[in-house]
């Protein structure tokens, strides 16, 4: 009697995948979203997502609303991400060897309570603004969690097949959330305040808890590393390091993305100072600087998620124009030209995001992809943070027009270093040298 063939709703479906050629139906951006998970997963990825980066803009605002300096944000924002570069490779290995469903509803629990007790501390009064620095450092931690988990969860929800399309679509729904929700954010202060904000954000964490309930246990596709992983506490955290650093073009391109995060992705202390200082239009102007580059966003995120592969050429050159975006608006005359090159820098910003985390997500193996993951994001989001001390320092030294102009040069300097070398290596390669 021939052995049964194994259903596609058995956890063991992406070992199947993983043997079988991929259907050309897989190749299609739209392919994961047969699947029931995935679609539930799409949506509390782009809430989730966007209420993380509404709560890291309503706590930048109200850092400047409390001090009137752009340094104090520029250390919020610090504060937000620095605790990735520690708890980072710890949490790449809380990702790799604990149910991530699991892992995903503990943060967002915690992030709820976050946004709670901010609103409720805001809305009477509270004016301390080391407060709000101790929550900018308990949402770092939480996100070091998170972000891994969300992205390597979705290998569970889709298996082997639809691989490919699934982590194009989450990276750029993923960073798209990370437009929006300083967006409704900069909208939600200007008309209640910064209490309102947390508020909702608190909302959105339970939204978000909703939906990971709903997740089915019973269709989710777990992989089977037949090495298994590295045996021992030691192993465990360094073989993230160990992986990355036998790949120089992994590594490189990795680097290339915290590098565009110091330099480059600089938006709540950058747009709140522009708002502020330079065309003197309030919250009102804040909110309407990050949806206009949410706009872009969103069509950045369109057109990345219809593309297979950028390729490492793709992904300097998006590096590049995404650099020239930003010192381009910091020259524009007008308030009315700059929200149009706004527009330009959002959709480059998704296009350089999207292209780097599929990029990084596809070279990964199975078994060590939350661990690279959890050194993907701590370059990013650290670099972010580092970005956010120069970027206030530049602002208050030199003014706001000069310090977008300086961050703007040099994204696109590191692209150019970055592509030169890359190019270097691939020459090498071909002469075998």
């Amino acid at each position: 009697m021939p052995p049964r063939r194994p259903s596609d709703k058995t956890s063991n479906s992406a070992g199947k995948d993983a043997a079988s050629p991929r259907p050309r139906s897989a190749e299609a951006w739209h392919y994961p979203l047969r699947h029931h998970n995935y679609r539930i997963f799409v949506a509390l990825s782009l809430v989730g997502s966007g209420g993380v980066w509404m709560q890291r803009l309503a706590q930048d605002w109200l850092v400047l609303q409390l001090t009137g300096s752009p340094a104090a944000v520029g250390l919020a924002v610090a504060l937000q991400f620095l605790p990735m570069l520690v708890v980072g490779p710890i949490s790449g290995v809380l990702v790799d060897l604990f149910p991530k469903r699991r892992i995903l509803m503990v943060c967002q629990s915690v992030a709820a309570l976050l946004a709670a007790g901010l609103a409720a501390w805001n809305a009477m009064g509270g004016t301390d603004v080391w407060v709000v620095y101790g929550s900018c450092i308990a949402l770092g931690i939480t996100s070091s969690i998170d972000g891994p988990a969300r992205q390597v969860f979705v290998n569970e929800v889709v298996g082997d097949a639809g691989l490919p399309a699934a982590i194009g679509l989450n990276s750029a729904i993923g960073q798209l959330g990370a437009m929006l929700g300083p967006a409704l954010a900069g909208v939600v202060i200007a008309q209640a305040g910064p209490a309102a904000a947390f508020a909702t954000n608190a909302g959105i964490g339970l939204a978000v808890l909703v939906m990971i309930a709903l997740i089915r246990p019973a269709e989710l596709h777990h992989a089977h590393d037949p090495d298994g992983p590295p045996r021992g506490k030691r192993g465990q955290i360094l073989a993230g390091f160990k992986y990355v650093s036998a790949r120089p073009q992994l590594l490189l391109i990795m680097l290339l993305a915290g590098l565009l995060g110091a330099f480059g992705m600089n938006g709540p202390v950058v747009l709140a100072a522009f708002a502020d200082r330079v065309w003197h239009s309030g919250p009102a102007g804040f909110g309407l600087f990050n949806m206009v580059s949410a706009l872009g966003a969103l069509v950045g995120a369109l057109v990345a998620s219809r593309i297979k592969r950028f390729g490492r050429k793709g992904i300097v050159a998006s590096a590049g124009l995404f650099g020239l975006a930003q010192l381009l608006a910091a020259l524009m005359p007008t308030q009315e030209s700059f929200v149009v090159m706004l527009i330009v820098v959002g959709f480059m910003t998704l296009m350089f995001l999207t292209s780097a985390a599929t990029s990084v997500q596809l070279e990964a193996g199975a078994s060590v992809r939350g661990r690279v993951l959890a050194l993907y994001f701590p370059l990013l989001l650290g670099g972010h943070a580092l970005g956010g001390l120069l970027a206030g320092w530049l602002t208050e030294e030199f003014g706001v027009r000069a310090g977008l102009v300086v961050t703007g040069a040099l994204g696109m300097v590191s692209a150019a270093v970055v592509g030169a070398i890359l190019w270097r290596q691939r020459v090498a390669a071909r002469d075998g040298i």
